[in-house]
């Protein structure tokens, strides 16, 4: 299609584990914003993933900052796998917040970061050994965990679709109380994440979806999350990501289905454990 990238899907199995991953922009004039990335560590069996979808300044609007939105995914992102896989008994809260004050010392002087569009994204990570499956979530991108009697089981932190409910969202609600919030350059956000554990011998397998990716549920009405689930299980990511573009092309002008733009970037992570 013009305008769009054909993104990048990856495929990883070792022993019984099953991991792939796609992502695609949007549009082809502007970079993609969304981050993943997993580590699997050389020793034990655990592992972890990172998902984040970097939040696109509006055009008419700076951000304070001389950095863009990938500057930062790909900065913040890389700090949190990192620290989920090298400490692991730090709390995946606290790896947040380390990750978002280093992320913050490594803008430099020349960068606002009190501006309230300074850059920022949605977070998904979440980690697992032996024994338990680690999972934060802040603002709109998903995470489902798939229990091993087939239940699938969405955590949302639903403060954006709460507050879309009552009427538009504004900027002026961006990290402020009664509003949403997403990660940018204050550590102290992590209190807001939505956090949990689950025994590891309860959980089967796992997805993470960016808000683009997301839309087949929340904007198309396509299917549910059970439904989302099972076709990222079986016929991998980028399946998921070519039935979302091919719903935005049928509703080129949101008329049908409304929405911020036709295109969003998106990514998916499978991850079967």
């Amino acid at each position: 299609m013009a305008g769009e990238k054909p993104g990048k899907s990856v495929i990883l199995h070792t022993g019984r584990m099953r991991i792939e991953l796609a992502t695609r922009p949007g549009d082809v004039a502007c970079p993609n914003e969304d981050f993943t990335a997993v580590a699997l560590p050389a020793s034990g069996s655990g592992g972890a993933l990172v998902l984040l979808d970097g939040v696109t300044p509006p055009p008419d609007g700076g951000t304070g900052c001389v950095h863009d939105v990938p500057w930062f995914t790909a900065r913040l992102g890389g700090a949190l796998l990192e620290l989920a896989t090298t400490e692991r008994t730090m709390p995946l809260a606290r790896c947040l917040a380390e990750a978002v004050a280093r992320t913050a010392r490594a803008h430099g002087a020349g960068c606002d970061l009190t501006h309230r569009r300074t850059p920022q994204a949605t977070v998904v990570v979440a980690r697992w050994d032996d024994a338990v499956v680690e999972h934060l979530v802040l603002s709109d991108s998903v995470l489902l965990l798939e229990g091993t009697d087939g239940t699938v089981t969405p955590v949302l932190d639903d403060r954006i679709a709460r507050l879309a409910a009552l009427g538009p969202v504004t900027d002026a609600q961006r990290n402020a109380e009664g509003g949403f919030f997403t990660a940018a350059a204050d550590p102290a956000v992590v209190e807001r994440a939505v956090t949990g554990r689950t025994p590891r011998a309860e959980v089967r397998a796992l997805a993470v979806l960016s808000d683009g990716a997301a839309r087949w549920v929340e904007v198309f009405g396509a299917g549910g999350w059970a439904e989302c689930f099972a076709l990222v299980a079986k016929e991998g990511p980028r399946a998921l990501v070519d039935r979302v573009r091919k719903a935005e092309r049928a509703d080129p002008d949101g008329t049908a289905f409304r929405r911020g733009k036709c295109h969003d970037d998106a990514a998916v992570v499978y991850a079967e454990l």
